[in-house]
């Protein structure tokens, strides 16, 4: 499948004249010469409500995210505090499998694939010198998607009458999610939330539409596939795999909606509970990879800025990045060892599993050998790259152990399974959004954070994601069983070290909301493209370029230019600085793109 994938799209690239197209939204009609430009945005509340603009939708997607992001991580400081205890009843257990279903979703697909679409949504139409995303309509529907789609699966929780929380944990096994028995599973608070799963899945699905068609077609006729940026890739690559998974996990839900209404005995008959797994593992591990390629990609860009030199093999980031792609529809069964299904199908999913650590790993290495006798400047987008890389061994090599099935058979469904998996979630994806909110803060607020607040969120991140999740490591090796209300005397203490790490955790994230809101409404302005001295290792990209020419727009304008800034290097800037080339990933300068998105 992944090499008729490959030939289609070389095929398409070879035969197609794919810079012929005219995008029609925002410029004009098929064939004219002119376009319509509009001369000022709306204000207030309706910008926000109308806008097309593909820098705006990126705001609002982060804004959604990191919404989402505090909705989910109070979820679960409630759970760790009710497992402070092994008597406790703060909470009920009803209400505690509530909490774990909804945490589960939210931070997976309302604050995961949010986050990064925000990333890809601001800048990738900048790195890459397009003038907005291929459809920008489009663009403002697949965001638009979301809001409800969060409302519906919070349902639940809102007093609403005769409607409770789901409880069948974000993998929504059948026969429980599908109502069979005498549980509350038959509960339409169920219903609400496949239905607030599925709209995020079109959203998705629309997204990655819209970025293949921007990267194929938008591209300035400077940027080939041969310095085309890193994160560009990771999108590219990120898009492809939602194409294929979301939608069947959109099928899947919908085959599961009408067992539940209309009793058509997809999952609720014999055999259904296994074919469930099957359709919803073959989405389930790739989005792993959807989630977890365009924070690679993020560490990739930002780390070697930080490092003072390119990228160490990006052709070998590249090419793992694809690998990637195609081997992560061959490992799905790896969740499904403990199932009972052929020993001989087992092995294969054991090899492919254990395959994909390698192109993981090539990342790892190049990664570390860019840092290697660099000029390492530990700003806050350093920082949480280098914890990026850290968290991501340790998640990766755990990992390993669960792909050998001997090895998974006894830690299947333990608190190991728990901890791996948020070294990733937690410790890796988040880790890498961090970088990427630091990084490109005065871009997108003109305004520098404060640097102490930043790295002490680093810091408290860091202590509290290892003491919390490295300790779910053990109670998985001891025995401790996941999704558990309570638990044995002898897990206590070991609960109670996750539940302050969990704290801690919780301590970090409110010092980043302030430092972030404060920052935006009070920093200090930048008045230099270049905040973080990058044209001092010729490491400038596109989007500093932009942000420069918006800035010196603004001071023709009429702006006044104000004292100089510390950036988090701690070095002046210096307005001097000449920005008028460009250097890719690839190692290639290529000269300044023409990127003309309107302010």
């Amino acid at each position: 499948m992944g090499l008729f994938l490959i030939a289609v799209a070389a095929w398409l690239a070879r035969v197609e004249n794919w810079r012929s197209y005219t995008p029609l939204a925002g410029a004009g009609a098929v064939g004219s010469t002119e376009q319509y430009v509009s001369e000022e945005k709306p204000s207030g509340v309706i910008r926000w409500l109308t806008t097309v603009d593909h820098k705006d939708i990126g705001i609002l997607y982060g804004a959604y995210g990191l919404i989402a992001f505090v909705v989910g991580g109070l979820m679960v400081v409630v759970m760790r505090l009710e497992l402070a205890d092994p008597a406790s009843t703060l909470i009920s257990n009803t209400f505690y499998n509530s909490l774990l279903t909804s945490h589960g979703i939210t931070m997976l697909f309302l604050f995961g694939t949010p986050i990064i679409a925000a990333f890809s949504n601001y800048f990738i139409p900048l790195l890459i010198g397009a003038d907005d995303m291929a459809f920008p309509r489009i663009n403002a529907i697949a965001f638009w998607l979301l809001p409800p789609a969060a409302l519906l699966i919070w349902a639940g929780f809102f007093p609403i009458p005769d409607v409770i929380p789901a409880q069948t944990a974000w993998t929504m096994y059948t026969p429980l999610s599908a109502g069979v028995g005498s549980g509350n599973q038959m509960n339409a608070g169920v219903d609400l939330m496949l239905l607030g799963l599925h709209l995020s899945g079109v959203s998705a699905t629309m997204g990655a539409i819209n970025f293949i068609a921007t990267i194929f077609t938008e591209r300035n006729e400077k940027v080939s596939w041969a310095n085309l940026d890193i994160f560009s890739w990771t999108i590219l690559t990120q898009s492809g795999l939602i194409l294929f998974a979301f939608p069947l996990l959109g099928s899947a839900i919908l085959m599961l909606l009408l067992d539940r209404n209309f009793d058509t005995m997809f999952f609720a008959v014999e055999g259904g509970a296994i074919l469930w797994q099957h359709l919803f593992w073959f989405f389930g591990h790739p989005e792993v990879y959807i989630l977890v390629l365009p924070p690679m990609g993020l560490v990739s860009l930002i780390l070697p800025r930080f490092a003072g030199r390119r990228l160490f093999g990006f052709k070998f980031v590249v090419y793992s990045t694809l690998a990637i792609g195609v081997l992560s529809f061959g490992v799905w069964a790896h969740h499904m060892f403990a199932t009972g299904m052929d020993p001989r199908l087992r092995a294969s999913f054991m090899a492919v599993s254990m395959a994909i650590a390698i192109p993981s790993a090539v990342k790892t290495f190049n990664w570390i050998t860019t840092m290697w006798n660099g000029k390492i400047r530990l700003t806050t987008p350093m920082l949480f790259c280098i914890g990026f890389v850290s968290n991501f061994i340790i998640g990766g090599v755990t990992g390993v152990f669960l792909a050998s099935i001997p090895v998974d058979l006894v830690l299947h469904d333990t608190y190991y399974v728990v901890g791996h998996f948020h070294y990733i979630v937690m410790g890796a994806i988040a880790f890498a959004g961090f970088a990427g909110l630091y990084y490109w803060f005065p871009i997108y607020t003109g305004r520098m954070y404060q640097t102490t607040l930043g790295k002490w969120h680093f810091w408290l991140s860091m202590v509290g994601t290892n003491l919390t999740f490295f300790v779910m490591v053990l109670l998985g090796y001891g025995g401790m069983p996941r999704r558990y209300a309570t638990y044995l005397p002898e897990f206590a203490t070991l609960h109670q070290i996750a539940t302050v790490g969990a704290l801690i955790l919780f301590v970090a994230q409110v010092i980043f909301v302030w430092n972030f809101v404060q920052s935006w409404l009070e920093g200090p302005k930048v008045e230099d493209g270049d905040p973080w001295d990058l044209a001092d290792d010729d490491l400038v990209t596109s989007e500093w370029h932009w942000f420069d020419r918006k800035l010196q727009t603004a001071i023709a304008d009429g702006g006044e230019e104000e004292a100089e800034l510390a950036t988090d290097g701690g070095e002046r800037i210096d307005d001097s600085q000449s920005t008028s080339d460009v250097s890719s990933d690839g190692g290639d300068p290529v000269a300044e793109t023409d990127a003309t998105s309107d302010e």
